[in-house]
């Protein structure tokens, strides 16, 4: 599990996510509402779904750029699937199996005190 969590909040744009994602090495942020609590999850993959495949290119238009535009609550998913602090291994890897997701929020209550995702499982299994 992963502690240092980066986090996004709801009406961020997605330009934020975007840069987010350009400069560091994961792929899933959690989505935090005005209280923070987790209220979605947004993946890279979510991201380039939303946004014009323009963005960067010769071609692109003022029309590509607005997809930036867009707030992370109009693209995230929500109800993302949760984990406790205390599942296993083992438990992890079935929950993301089973739901066919990257990653599984670590919430203690109601706060968030981590993410695990697929490569943090893989590496578990082959250091143990």
């Amino acid at each position: 599990m992963s502690t240092r969590v980066v986090t996004v909040e709801m009406d961020d744009r997605l330009m934020v996510a975007k840069d987010i994602f350009e400069q560091a090495p994961f792929h899933h942020l959690p989505v935090l509402d005005e209280n923070g609590h987790l209220a979605g999850m947004l993946s890279e993959r979510d991201l380039l779904r939303a946004i014009s495949p323009h963005i960067g290119a010769v071609g692109e238009t003022n029309r590509d750029l607005d997809t930036l535009l867009k707030r992370i609550h109009q693209v995230m998913r929500r109800n993302p699937v949760t984990a406790p602090p205390s599942l296993s291994v083992d438990s992890a890897a079935k929950l993301l199996l089973q739901h066919n997701i990257g990653s599984l929020v670590v919430l203690d209550g109601d706060s968030l005190v981590g993410i695990v995702t697929w490569k943090d499982l893989l590496r578990h299994y082959i250091n143990p």
